[in-house]
């Protein structure tokens, strides 16, 4: 008798793994439009969507993205839709989200292993702000607070010449401030994209919207173009 219903409770398994959306190498790649390769997730979110070329990724509770410089802290199990970029590129985008909890945001992120990575993160700070932030790990993290947006929603641009990363932000989509410039030297192959995290709260949900990737090297870091 045990053994047929442990039978029945493997042969439902299987059915309810057949009809589910099952997150594999093989099927869970993605295109948005405005980018010409299929992404793919490294950690599942708690849900998302896309519509109308805009992304939208819901973080679970206690997602995070960092390597704290006092080593008491070291998390990667945030939401991220990556993609392989060209070795010259520029990916802008409007990061938006209703900043609920301390440190909820979404970002940019450009990886090249889980000790080698960026995250261009428009963030709910500790003092309660919205902020530009600018995360650069190279084993520990490089955590970087810059202008404050009053607003809930502010555009992104990263842009890759060679081995020289460019960040940048704007409050319309037309004028840009430079926020960080250096060097990022990578032996692996790296992957851009998307990130939302919650590190102290339940969930976040942060909508990617204006996406635009060009396979293009910048000619001035000053503006961008």
């Amino acid at each position: 008798m045990k053994r047929i219903i442990f039978a029945s409770i493997l042969t439902l398994k299987l059915l309810v793994l057949s009809i589910s959306p099952c997150f594999t190498q093989e099927n869970n790649s993605l295109m948005i439009e405005s980018i010409p390769y299929p992404l793919v997730w490294n950690n599942i979110p708690e849900s998302y969507s896309i519509k109308n070329g805009s992304l939208i990724i819901v973080a679970g509770a206690k997602t995070d993205m960092f390597r704290d410089p006092n080593v008491t802290y070291n998390t990667d199990n945030a939401p991220k839709l990556l993609f392989p970029p060209d070795n010259d590129f520029i990916l802008k985008v409007s990061i938006q989200h209703s900043f609920a909890n301390k440190w909820d945001g979404g970002a940019i992120v450009l990886v090249e292993d889980s000790v080698n990575w960026i995250k261009f993160c428009f963030e709910k700070d500790y003092t309660g702000a919205r902020r530009v932030v600018s995360v650069v790990t190279r084993d520990i993290s490089d955590d970087c607070n810059s202008a404050e947006i009053k607003s809930d929603k502010v555009y992104y641009k990263l842009a890759k010449a060679d081995n020289v990363i460019t960040l940048y932000y704007s409050l319309d989509n037309k004028k840009w401030f430079l926020t960080r410039h250096f060097q990022f030297n990578n032996t692996k192959p790296l992957k851009v994209g998307f990130l939302a995290q919650s590190p102290t709260g339940n969930s976040c949900r942060v909508t990617f919207s204006d996406i635009v990737y060009e396979s293009r090297k910048i000619k001035d870091p000053y503006t961008g173009e």
